[in-house]
Parts: C-alpha cells; sequence; structure tokens
C-alpha cells in the first residue's frame, strides 16, 4: 500500500496540517517498526525531510544508520566521538563536512542525536572511485564483489536509456548526451556502495534493523539501491520512504513503498547553474 500525505499547502488550518503530518508519519512508523532495513530518502535541501527523518529514527531505535553522506573511511571516527559525547562541531569537522557539498549539517546531526546508541555506518564512496565508474563502469572500481551486486552485467538498452533520460532530466537537460552513459554507471557504482553498507551494518549489528539516510534516487525501489541491494540478498526485508515536493501524477508509479509529500523550501533556480554553464 502506497500512502500519499498531504502537508500545510494542501489543509487550510496549519495545526490540521501538523496533525495530519504526524498522524502519517505514525503510519509509516508502525509499518517500518519491524523491517530489517530501513530507506529514509529525502531531498537533500529540505529541512522538512531531516525533521520527519530524525522522528522516524526516534521512534525506531535502530541499531545502525547508514549514511549517504558519511565516507566509509570516517565512519570509526564518527563512532568514537558519539562515544565520546562530542558536539556537532566537532563531529562536523571530523567530516570535514564544510568541504563536503551538502547541506548544513544540522540537518543530519538531528538524525544522529536521534539515535545515540546506533552505530554509524558511511555509505558515501571516494570521489576518486566515482570518477573511475563514469570512465571504466562501475564493476572496475567496484573490485571483486562487483557480479555480487550485478555491476558485472550491463543493463538492458531499454533500462540503460530509461535511467539516461532520468539523469538528463536531474541536470535540467543541460548536459552532453556523451556523459550520460557514465553518469548512469557512477550512479550504479554509488547505488552498490550504500547496500554494501547497509548489508554489512546488518551483519555487525548480528541481524539488528539498519535505516538509511539518502537521497529519493538512491531509495527508489527499482532504480535506486535497493536494487543491487536485493540482488545480493534476494530476501531482504526493506521498506523504502520517499519524500517528495509534489503530488506524483501516476500514483501507482511511484517507486516507494510510502510516499510523503511536503512544502518545498524557498531556494535558488535548481537549473541555472547548469543553463549558466551550458552558455
Amino acid at each position: 500500500m502506497r500512502v500519499m500525505v498531504c502537508c500545510a499547502a494542501a489543509v487550510t488550518a496549519a495545526s490540521l496540517a501538523v496533525s495530519a503530518a504526524a498522524s502519517e508519519l505514525d503510519a509509516f512508523i508502525e509499518r517500518a517498526e519491524d523491517r530489517g532495513i530501513v530507506i529514509l530518502g529525502e531531498i537533500h535541501d529540505n529541512p522538512i525531510h531531516h525533521t520527519n527523518q530524525a522522528r522516524i529514527v526516534e521512534a525506531l531505535q535502530p541499531d545502525a544508520l547508514v549514511f549517504e553522506m558519511i565516507p566509509q573511511e570516517r565512519e570509526a571516527r564518527v563512532n568514537e566521538l558519539r562515544a565520546e559525547g562530542a558536539s556537532r562541531e566537532k563531529i562536523a569537522e571530523a567530516l570535514d563536512w564544510e568541504a563536503s557539498g551538502w547541506p548544513d549539517f544540522d540537518y543530519y546531526a538531528q538524525v544522529l542525536e536521534a539515535a545515540p546508541e546506533a552505530r554509524v555506518f558511511g555509505g558515501g564512496q571516494p570521489h576518486a572511485d566515482v570518477r573511475r565508474a563514469m570512465v571504466e563502469g562501475a564493476a572496475g572500481p567496484f573490485g571483486p564483489d562487483a557480479a555480487i551486486y550485478g555491476l558485472d552485467q550491463p543493463l538492458e538498452p531499454e533500462e540503460q536509456a530509461a535511467r539516461e533520460r532520468i539523469m538528463a532530466a536531474a541536470h535540467c537537460d543541460a548536459i552532453p548526451e556523451e556523459i550520460l552513459p557514465g553518469m548512469v554507471e557512477a550512479q550504479r557504482f554509488r547505488d552498490a556502495g550504500l547496500a554494501d553498507a547497509t548489508l554489512w551494518a546488518r551483519t555487525m549489528t548480528g541481524g539488528g534493523q539498519v535505516v538509511v539516510i539518502t537521497g529519493n534516487g538512491h531509495a527508489d525501489l527499482e532504480r535506486g539501491m535497493p536494487e543491487p541491494l536485493r540482488h545480493a540478498n534476494p530476501d531482504a526485508d526493506l521498506i523504502s520512504l520517499g519524500q517528495l515536493e509534489a503530488e506524483p501524477e501516476d500514483e501507482e508509479e511511484v517507486p516507494f513503498d510510502h510516499v510523503i509529500v511536503t512544502d518545498a523550501p524557498e531556494r535558488d533556480d535548481p537549473c541555472a547553474v547548469f543553463l549558466d554553464a551550458a552558455e
């Protein structure tokens, strides 16, 4: 069952919007509480999405948190700092967050703090390896486990074309067509890395519940990290939440188990940077 949640823009009273959103979050939490892997999608710069994630994590108290935004090589230091009771500032400094390109660290710190006993795992891959994937294909930089996640096999032509269209649209149709196949391979590489971190988190917590914090693209059940994860473990018990800013045109085509629609924050035109570069 897919659940569509309307936020303040769809109701007349703010209090009713808040209670409706809380009610639907509770509905998702009820669906997720017994699942082994809970994938919480987001639009990265939307603060409402991070608040929702924190509320879900606080309710679930998972054994592990996997973050797309945290590099794998820094997860040990993050766990050390959490054990020491370090401040948000200290953790952000250890992650070199200001240079990372991600939005305000406070968005993610509230998720970390919502489950203080959870072990943190990094799902972020080295930039050099992502660039290699664009040139060589995802299997090369992923290494000997590539076949476990299906990276040794090319996508079917129709699926390849569909993913290239999605990638182009995500970049405002302002990037050269010849770059698109490499970008699809980079996305496959990152999805497989996130799936690998998630399955490792399950193993290292003795099969404990794992919550994954990631963008909606990676949370996509059909073309995101659940696809390589299920290739590696067909019996994986997972549920995926997508957080959107507009009602989907066709609810039956939404690639998530559960959807929440929120207001969008005020932001500059996201296409401007691509269009300016193309001129």
